[in-house]
Order: structure tokens, then C-alpha cells, then sequence
């Protein structure tokens, strides 16, 4: 006897819809070129591998049991997908990746990754589009663990490793900033280490999931708040629960708002030098890259991209 899996065929499923169009085994076996007889022998090889009764005997038309409605439900779900698989599979292979994932530094302006992507929606590609969110060598991570195909916002100072390919996005400058009502906002200047060491640092976690990860602008042994993103760094200082080095851009307006004060330090932190990088094809199977990949390769190489990338951060920590 058939099993379950092997009797639910999209053939015995199209059978089924076709009856409850039909409205009788007569019908819908004139509809299929087949004699009565043998549309009833394949629906009862149907009921026999499923172990219920699909139809009620009782009934001179073909009235479905519960069980009957639940498959023809599902049936037809079932041969959606398998329709709208096959049409992707088909558009697959006109270039298009059928998944692409992203992993974006938190330094990026996440309103201009946006619209990239809304820009890509409408291309109609068959590509199903992730962006995930990563920090310092958290982005590096993501691609060379095979969980993105692309990362953006990279540390090119963390290098990058064989296999990959990569390029400059820009470099971001950074400032010391607290609240005006954070006691270093009026300490002398340039505020040494062992003032900091003093007070409490926001640090946002490396999102690397193996190994130390980077740590950059803290003292060994002071007291650090650790955030998981960029925006909650910026909110937790703008409440003076702490201080730490921000990306200009992202600071910019709270700074000329008077939210935001800059402070010289005496260890300043250099510009972040930031890039772009993907996987290079597996050795002897050098050809074009995917198509989703080439176009956001495209958008990346322009110069009005990278900046707003990096620049427009505007009300971006606000959302």
C-alpha cells in the first residue's frame, strides 16, 4: 500500500479540486477524461494510504468529510507554493540569487540602507532580501561564516580574509561627546586617562560570535555600560549615563542642538577607515557574479552612495 507522502501527489491533489469544482464524481471524472470507475479508484487509494474517508458515501453528490475539506485546503496551499516555487526557480535561472543577505554595521545610516533596498524591491527581483544588523568585527564574522553574502560598514583595519574580495567605503571621523550635565563637560581640557578611568564609558558589544571581538576607546578597569547598537549608545549618553566616542555624523545634530558637548581628550580615537566585501566564486568556478550581488556592487561604487551612507544620519536614532 501507498504511504502518505507518496499518495499526496500534486496529480491526487489537482483531482480533488477538480471534483470540488465539479460538484460530482461524473463530472469531475468528464472534466479528466476518465470513466467514473476508475476517478473513484484513485480517490479511494488516496483514503486508503491516509487512513480517513474523504468523501461521505452517503451523499449522492461529492460531499466532502472534515477531513476531506481540511486536505482540500491545504491541497490548494500546497500547490501554490508549488507553483510559486516553480516560477522562482525559473527566474533563479536568469541570474538572480533565490536569497541574499546583507549583515550592515550599526555606523551606516540605516535610512539610506533602506532606501537602497526599496530601490532593489523594485527591480522585481525573484530575491528574497535579508539586512541584519552587526557591530565592528561582527560584519567581518557574518560573511566569512557563510551567514552573508555581502557586509557593509566592515573594518577594513580588522583585514580581511583569503577568499573575499573587498573595497573602500569612506572613513568616519569620531568625537568625545557627553551631556552638558555630565561632570566632564566641564572638566579642563584635554581630559587625560586617568580622568576617564573616573567615569563610566558606553561601549556598544562586538556582535562577533567567536573570539574577543574588538574593543576600542576604554580604559583597562573603568566602568563600562554595554549596549547592544549604536542608537541606544547615542540615547545613552544624551542622558549622561555615560561617555564615549561617537561617529561625528551620528552626533552632528545633537551637537549643534546643545545636547551633545565635544570634548578634547588626550587619546583621541583615529577615523574608523570603513569598506565593502563579499566572497570571491570557490576556485574553478570562476563565472559573473549573481545578479542581486553585481547590482548592489553597483550602488556601492558610487561615490553619492558611500557618502550618504556614512553622512545622513539624521534622525535616524530617533526612529
Amino acid at each position: 500500500m501507498q504511504t502518505a507522502r507518496d499518495a499526496l501527489t500534486p496529480d491526487a491533489l489537482g483531482l480533488l479540486q477538480t471534483v470540488a469544482r465539479a460538484g460530482s464524481f461524473a463530472a469531475a471524472a468528464r472534466t479528466l477524461g476518465l470513466v467514473p470507475s476508475a476517478l473513484t479508484y484513485r480517490v479511494r487509494k488516496l483514503e486508503d494510504a491516509l487512513d480517513v474517508l474523504l468523501f461521505d458515501r452517503g451523499s449522492r453528490q461529492a460531499r466532502f468529510t472534515p477531513a476531506g475539506s481540511e486536505l482540500l485546503r491545504e491541497g490548494a496551499r500546497l500547490l501554490g507554493e508549488i507553483d510559486a516555487v516553480a516560477n522562482r526557480v525559473k527566474r533563479v535561472a536568469t541570474g538572480w540569487e533565490s536569497a541574499f543577505t546583507i549583515a550592515a554595521d550599526g555606523l551606516l545610516s540605516s535610512a539610506i540602507l533602506m532606501e537602497l533596498a526599496e530601490a532593489f524591491f523594485a527591480l522585481g527581483a525573484p530575491t528574497r532580501l535579508s539586512i541584519r544588523d552587526e557591530v565592528l568585527a561582527g560584519t567581518l564574522e557574518a560573511l566569512t561564516s557563510g551567514q552573508a553574502d555581502l557586509t557593509i560598514g566592515v573594518p577594513l583595519e580588522a583585514g580581511t580574509s583569503a577568499g573575499l574580495q573587498s573595497r573602500p567605503l569612506g572613513q568616519i571621523p569620531f568625537v568625545f561627546a557627553v551631556a552638558p550635565t555630565h561632570p566632564l563637560a566641564t572638566a579642563p581640557e584635554p581630559l587625560s586617562d586617568d580622568v576617564l578611568l573616573r567615569h563610566r564609558a558606553i561601549a556598544v558589544a562586538d556582535s562577533v560570535q567567536r573570539g574577543a571581538g574588538l574593543t576600542i576607546g576604554l580604559q583597562a578597569g573603568q566602568d563600562v555600560f554595554t549596549v547592544s547598537t549604536l542608537a541606544s549608545k547615542v540615547q545613552a549618553q544624551l542622558r549622561g549615563l555615560g561617555a564615549g566616542f561617537l561617529p561625528e555624523p551620528a552626533a552632528r545634530g545633537y551637537i549643534a542642538a546643545g545636547q551633545l558637548v565635544v570634548r578634547q581628550v588626550v587619546q583621541r580615537r583615529p577615523d574608523a577607515q570603513v569598506g565593502y566585501a563579499w566572497r570571491r566564486a570557490p576556485q574553478g568556478k570562476a563565472g559573473p557574479a549573481g545578479r542581486a550581488l553585481s547590482w548592489w556592487l553597483a550602488q556601492l561604487d558610487k561615490p553619492a552612495t558611500q557618502r550618504a551612507l556614512l553622512e545622513r544620519h539624521q534622525g535616524d536614532w530617533l526612529r
